[in-house]
């Protein structure tokens, strides 16, 4: 599953391999850091890889918006592809390890880098790291000041039936096909079921209505049960387009949740 992405396509900026140990599992679980040259940086984006690709692959997309506004970079790798030919299927794909892997990397980051002052932490993934964001978001404590989530997987029981290709690396991760067997696996995987967590969070939610690799139902789906839980500040956007993620847009999101705060402070 090939996901567009805005912005240049190469990276040329070094980054940090880091190794967190996991509050879960003991293991020590590999990311990649960049922080500004100049100094301090003013925020920590938090950026999710995409559900074949891992953190070496996920570089180029994120890093251009961080260095433009002097925000740090963490991409973590919570546990690798999701794919059937990784030994470790199970261990990723939204799973307790996984899940707690990116906050535990973010905690590191921000005890070694940022001691003085916690800076704004966004949240921010396409397609499998969509999934990944949201289910992150709903089912860790963690205050994120923001999440960006495009084109993402909210239900894994629907996407097993509709994409055919992903179909046996849904099953790996789950523990195979659903059914009885492996239902909870499917369910407590599936951000579809986290709405209400995810009402208090300020999310941005987008996805392309030509989607043809993971269907914008599954974000309409997510929408309308947030909507039902009364949000303050949920965004929710139906694009002109396909499995893509626009960084760009996203950022823009979080621009806009500065200047929010800095004006509340201004005036409150």
């Amino acid at each position: 599953m090939t996901m567009a992405t805005s912005g240049p396509s190469s990276c040329d900026e070094s980054f940090t391999e880091i190794f967190v140990e996991s509050s879960l599992d003991g293991s020590r679980e590999p990311g990649l850091l960049w922080m500004p040259s100049e100094g301090t940086a003013e925020a920590l984006v938090v950026g999710l890889h995409t559900w074949s690709a891992d953190r070496l692959t996920s570089q180029a997309g994120f890093l251009p918006f961080c260095r433009e506004r002097n925000w740090a970079l963490l991409l973590p790798e919570f546990r690798g592809p999701n794919l059937v030919t990784s030994s470790r299927a199970m261990e990723a794909g939204g799973s307790p390890l996984a899940r707690r892997d990116i906050v535990d990397a973010t905690r590191d980051v921000l005890a070694r880098h940022f001691a003085k002052e916690t800076p704004p932490v966004f949240l921010h993934g396409g397609s499998g790291g969509g999934h990944m964001g949201l289910l992150t978001a709903a089912r860790e404590d963690f205050p994120w000041t923001a999440v960006s989530s495009w084109c993402p997987i909210t239900d894994l029981v629907a996407w097993h039936e509709e994409n055919s290709d992903y179909r046996p690396h849904v099953a790996a991760v789950c523990g195979g096909p659903p059914g009885p067997q492996t239902a909870d696996e499917y369910w407590q995987r599936s951000p579809l079921h986290f709405a209400k967590a995810l009402s208090r969070h300020r999310l941005l939610l987008a996805h392309g209505r030509e989607d043809r690799a993971v269907s914008f139902h599954h974000s309409w789906n997510l929408a309308q049960r947030i909507e039902a839980e009364n949000p303050e500040e949920f965004y929710f956007h139906i694009f002109d387009g396909g499995h893509e993620i626009h960084h760009e847009a996203a950022f823009a999101f979080f621009d806009r949740t500065l200047q929010a705060a800095k004006t509340t402070e201004l005036t409150g």
